[in-house]
Formats: C-alpha cells, sequence, structure tokens
C-alpha cells in the first residue's frame, strides 16, 4: 500500500477529496474544470507544498489527512516525459495539458508526479471520476499546525 497526505484548512476538510478547489482554480496539473486533488507522498513534503502557496502568509487552522491506495492504481511519470518547463513559475500550459489528458482518458485512479520544490520526492494527483478512486482509504482529519518559525 501507499500512503499519501493532503494539508487543508479546517474548514474545507469535509470537502478536501472532490476536487472541487482544483477545478475551480485549476493547478500547475490541471485546468479550470478538471477535478484532481493534490496530495504528497509524505507529511512534510504536504506541508512544504502547502506554505509554497500562501502568500503572503495566512494563519488558519488546518488538518492533515492521509490517504491509503493499492499500487496498481499508479500511474508513475518519470521525470525525463515531463515538457520543457515543467518547474517554472508560472506553470507552464504543458503541464496542465499533460494533468488533463491523464484525467480524460482516466488511464489511472492516481499520477505520481516528481514534486517542484523538491524534485526527488513525490506529489500523487487523485482523479476523483476514476471507478477506483472509490477504493482509495481516506483517513480522518487530524489537526495540524505549522511551526510559527516557518511564518514571517
Amino acid at each position: 500500500m501507499r500512503q499519501a497526505f493532503r494539508i487543508v484548512r479546517e474548514a474545507h476538510a469535509a470537502t478536501a477529496f472532490t476536487g472541487e478547489g482544483a477545478a475551480l482554480h485549476g493547478g500547475r496539473w490541471n485546468s479550470p474544470g478538471a477535478r484532481v486533488v493534490y496530495t504528497s507522498a509524505s507529511a512534510s513534503l504536504a506541508a512544504l507544498e502547502t506554505l509554497v502557496h500562501l502568500n503572503p502568509a495566512m494563519r488558519f487552522k488546518y488538518v492533515i489527512i492521509s490517504i491509503e491506495f493499492d499500487e496498481r492504481l499508479v500511474e508513475i511519470t518519470p521525470p525525463a516525459s515531463l515538457p520543457a518547463g515543467w518547474r517554472d513559475e508560472p506553470p507552464p500550459p504543458a503541464t496542465k495539458r499533460l494533468g488533463d489528458a491523464w484525467v480524460k482518458q482516466a488511464r489511472s485512479a492516481v499520477l505520481e508526479l516528481p514534486s517542484v520544490i523538491i524534485p526527488g520526492e513525490s506529489n500523487f494527483l487523485l482523479n476523483t471520476a476514476h471507478p477506483d478512486f472509490k477504493t482509495i482509504t481516506i483517513g480522518k482529519p487530524q489537526p495540524f499546525s505549522f511551526d510559527s518559525r516557518l511564518l514571517p
């Protein structure tokens, strides 16, 4: 079994795995309209991925939610197959097209991608519309707080 983590504001815990936020706003690996959920392979990477998007740093109550899924649900994306500039900010359209095609083709319930922040570590996209999404075990939200030294 593989494990991943997602950190969200406490107020969004009930909808953390609907893909609603990504569908509304898009992200590095999806365009608006593509319903996916972003997760990370470790709690520490999930914290970094959350912190990098807090601009300006905002203090909210957060929760961390762990998930478990079978290895057979995962499509691995080797870094060599990623589009040029995949780490650029803002993300290039090619990264969104990669994720959008994966969602549309329903190739797997989970897509493993390297983290932009720490390329040797992995993030996972979850396809909420894939039939195997329902086999992913979603844990109960647990309180999470960032060390105050990480926030200015």
